[in-house]
């Protein structure tokens, strides 16, 4: 809730200066520093710095190493229809193994286009430009691959619901009869898993999208609508409690000064409900990149979610080790995407004019 707040006027005070004479002979001077307050403040402050190093650095570290040390001590004990749960040695092994096969994987796509441009160059000189080709390569996706694709799938969905959430939050906060004839669907669509979105927008977007080679392939768009679907709701939600929590009297002084629609939305409307904007975006966020993951694991589209699931259908030895990998690496994206909101809300926080 945002209020305006008058600026302070500072009173005047005269200055006080110097005197002189009988004046100054009677202001005592403030007694020195002792040399043993010194060394009392100086423990306390390194005490103080160590306890913030403590808290901030050394007991997540401490926390990090027991539960690798765990891990590492409990997993031979596991056994499964693939042999013993890998350990981090085993899982750390298989990303750098991913990250070399990405590697392998660059140097023969580099390969094809040099060996496809010596042969154009070839028949260019020999007079038959007719023969020149044009062919993209089409190799299997790589592991980094695969990262990159599901973080494009994320964005579109993510951009998409904060597109649809936020002027509908906004107009739900500002308007109560508006706010309950939306609730209801709200309450009821807010729950919904994202399978059983998925059949739904898979049939549609293959009924919309007919044509043999579109801007954006099928699956890339069902995914992101998927995620829109599912995300969308703690953006909207937060948007219209922040702006239904608007003070009144900041209204009121819009109204005074006669303001428009808009300038009234951007320059009080918006810059007081942004906090919560910011926190419902966070959410949403968190909310389709757990979304996503589900979504191409069952739909079989690009990304992540692919990767896992062609692992644990492949049921090799080093299945489970990958598998586990790629469960790390969603979590540190994951974390990394709250902490970018994180950061975007506090720069948007420090540019507000309410």
């Amino acid at each position: 809730m945002a209020t305006v707040y008058a600026d302070a006027q500072p009173t005047d005070e005269p200055a006080v200066e110097a005197a002189s004479g009988s004046v100054a002979g009677k202001v005592a001077a403030p007694p020195a520093e002792t040399e043993s307050a010194k060394k009392e403040a100086k423990p306390a402050f390194f005490a103080g710095q160590g306890a913030k190093l403590m808290k901030g650095l050394l007991a997540p570290m401490m926390g990090i190493l027991i539960f690798l040390g765990l891990w590492a001590v409990l997993a031979p004990q596991v056994d499964t229809s693939l042999g013993a749960l890998p350990g981090p040695v085993e899982v750390a092994g298989q990303g750098v193994a991913l990250y070399e096969e990405w590697g392998a994987a660059n140097e023969v796509e580099s390969q094809f286009y040099a060996d496809q441009d010596a042969r154009n160059a070839a028949y260019i000189e020999a007079g038959t430009p007719g023969r020149v080709t044009d062919f993209a390569y089409n190799g299997p996706p790589t592991f980094v691959d695969q990262i990159i694709t599901s973080l494009q799938t994320v964005a579109l969905g993510f951009i998409l619901a904060t597109l649809v959430a936020v002027p509908i939050g906004l107009v739900c906060g500002l308007s109560p009869v508006v706010n309950a004839a939306i609730n209801p669907l709200v309450q009821i669509m807010k729950p919904v898993s994202p399978l059983a979105w998925l059949p739904i927008v898979t049939m549609v977007i293959s009924a919309v999208v007919s044509s043999a080679d579109p801007l954006l392939p099928k699956a890339f768009i069902i995914s992101a609508l998927v995620v829109m679907l599912c995300s969308l709701w703690p953006t909207l939600i937060n948007t219209a409690v922040g702006t239904s929590s608007i003070d009144k009297d900041l209204l009121n002084v819009g109204r005074v000064l006669k303001l428009g629609w808009f300038a009234k939305l951007t320059k009080l409307v918006l810059p007081a409900s942004l906090p919560y904007i910011f926190t419902g975006m966070r959410l949403s966020l968190g909310v389709g990149w757990m979304v996503l993951i589900a979504a191409e694991m069952l739909a079989q589209n690009p990304g992540l979610g692919k990767f896992v699931w062609d692992e644990f259908q492949n049921g090799s030895s080093q299945s489970l080790a990958r598998i586990m990998f790629a469960v790390v690496v969603i979590g540190f994206i994951g974390f990394g995407l709250d902490r970018i909101m994180m950061a975007l809300q506090s720069l948007a926080s420090k540019n507000r004019t309410v």
